[in-house]
Parts: C-alpha cells; structure tokens; sequence
C-alpha cells in the first residue's frame, strides 16, 4: 500500500534541504496542509479530494524547496529548468553506459587488450556526456526562447513514496535469500551443473578447480555480506563505516572476478570446450567475459554507491 500524500509530498521537499531547515520546514508544512484540507473539508469536500487540491495548489516539491532555500532555478530561465535536469540526469545515467558496453565489446571482438577496451570505452562514454549535456541544453534553450508548450505539468501522482528511516526487517529478508540462493546457486553449479553437453550430461560453469579456496573465499564474503546487512539492520540505519565496509567487500569481490576472468580462470574448460563444440568461436567466448566482467562490475559499483547514499542521507536525516 503507497503511503498517504501529504507525507510523500513533505518527504519530497525536505529531502533537498539543508539539515539545519528540514525540521523547520517539515514542521511549517504539516501544519498549512492539514489547515488547508480542513478548510476544503469544513466546506464539504472529501478529505482525499481536498488533500488532492491543496498539493495541486502547492506544486511541485522541488521547486518549492528551492524556495525555502532560496536556491533559485535557472537554465536560460526558469519555466523549464527541473524538466531539463530531470531529462538530463535519466540520459547521463543509462546512455554512456550502453555506449561504453558496446565500445568494449567492438573493441574485444578486434582482438584488443583489456586496456585498450577500457580506454576506448571510457573515452567514448566522455565524449557521449559532453555531447548529451549540450544537445539536451541546446533543445531547452530554443524552447525556452521560443515560448513553446512541452505540455510537461507536475501532479500529486508523481509524487515519490515516503522513505522509510533505516531499513527494515523485509529490507534484511530479502538480502539474505538473495545471498543464500547466490551461494546456492554456486554449490549447485559444483555438484551438479548448469551446462548440459549434447548427451545430456551436466557440466559445472565455473571452474572446478577453484574449489575449494577460491570459491570458498567468495562464500566467505556472501557471509560478510549476510553479516553487513544484519548489522545495518540492529543499527537501524546505514552509517558511513558499514557504507565503507560494503564499498570494501564489493571491491573485493570485482578484484577476485576481474583477475580470475584476466587470466582464464573463471569459466570451466570443459564448459568452454563444449560451447567451442557448438559452433561458439574464440570472439564469442571473448565478448563473453568482457560481458561477465562488466555485469560484475556494475553489480558491485552499483551497490557500493548505494549504501554511501543511504549512509548520507541517514547523516542528513540526522
């Protein structure tokens, strides 16, 4: 069930302010919204429709944040400002990397070392953020010149939901079955496998000769992990040290997989062998590892910055 509005709308607002105003704010808020509905309500008005209208009159959170910090919200002019930000920040976030994967694998089916794949790659992804940030400003601009329409208006269903101090026990659930079927998951792929080979015969993806140590390294880190999310649920919020220790463990666990995946260690013979025996060429099985080591990667640069965001905005929630 989504949270009520006025609280998500409040959460909105404050969650961009300054430490020492959120309090203030929330406070100031609480109290001219609920008179407000009461107000619509005293006049006949459902609570839920009257709260629906006192939002609407209010606006979008953002820009009255920028309000209360006197932050004021200017491209060329302010009509199309968050709608340009917005835009922006959604493209700078998934273009470059789709453009980085394909310069990697372009460069990997060319024969080139990983070096130069990850140069290429970066150079690239730059060169695709300059060029959205200025075609994105540049098309705003005329708009905002030209006093065109984009139909773009905020509502109360846009709203985000209302974030939860900490985490809870469900947050706590889910970590350990994700860890438990991961883990489960490799001892199946040991024992029994996950490839099958023509005859029907199972073969293990991952190189047996990595047991015991080495995948045993890596189920001691899933333990870590299961430990981590534990101790963020005691303390009941993430804290700068446990966002350092999971940043620690997930560059642990992409050091162990990038060198295994460098020197060919990663993926079974036999199972490379059998995808050979299928038509499966050298370039093939090269883009294979590029595409393992870049989902590696993202997985644990991914959950190493979500935990320092969470430790900061539990610092600023205070």
């Amino acid at each position: 069930m989504t949270a009520a509005l006025t609280p998500r709308y409040i959460d909105a607002t404050v969650r961009s302010l300054p430490p020492q105003l959120q309090a203030e704010v929330r406070d100031e808020l609480t109290a001219s919204i609920a008179d407000a509905v009461d107000a619509r309500t005293d006049q006949g008005e459902s609570r839920e429709q009257a709260e629906r209208a006192v939002l609407t009159e209010l606006g979008d959170p953002s820009i009255l944040a920028a309000g209360y910090a006197d932050r004021p919200l200017h491209l060329i002019g302010p009509r199309y400002y968050l709608t340009w930000w917005r835009l922006l920040k959604v493209l700078v976030s998934i273009v470059p990397a789709f453009a980085f994967a394909g310069v990697v694998i372009a460069q990997a089916l060319t024969g080139a070392t990983i070096g130069q794949m990850i140069g290429e790659g970066i150079a690239i992804a730059l060169s695709v953020i300059v060029h959205i940030a200025f075609w994105t400003t540049l098309v705003f601009f005329v708009l905002e010149r030209t006093g065109a329409d984009t139909g773009v208006r905020w509502s109360v269903d846009q709203l985000p939901e209302e974030r939860e101090p900490g985490t809870g026990r469900a947050d706590l659930i889910a970590s350990l079955i994700m860890l438990a079927i991961f883990a489960g998951a490799l001892l199946w792929d040991r024992f029994r496998g996950f490839a099958f080979q023509a005859d029907g015969q199972a073969v293990p993806v991952v190189n047996p000769e990595l047991w015991p140590w080495g995948m045993g390294v890596i189920l001691a880190l899933l333990v870590a992990e299961a430990a981590l999310a534990i101790a963020v649920f005691v303390r009941g919020r993430w804290t700068f040290p446990l966002a350092w220790a999971n940043i620690a463990l997930a560059a642990v666990v992409l050091s162990l997989a990038l060198t295994a995946l460098a020197r060919g260690e990663l993926f079974n013979p036999e199972f490379v062998d059998m995808l050979a025996g299928n038509g499966v060429d050298s370039d093939a099985r090269t883009v294979l590892a590029v595409l393992t080591g870049l989902g590696v990667a993202g997985v644990c640069i991914a959950d190493g910055v979500d935990g320092w965001r969470k430790a900061r905005r539990a610092e600023l929630a205070g």
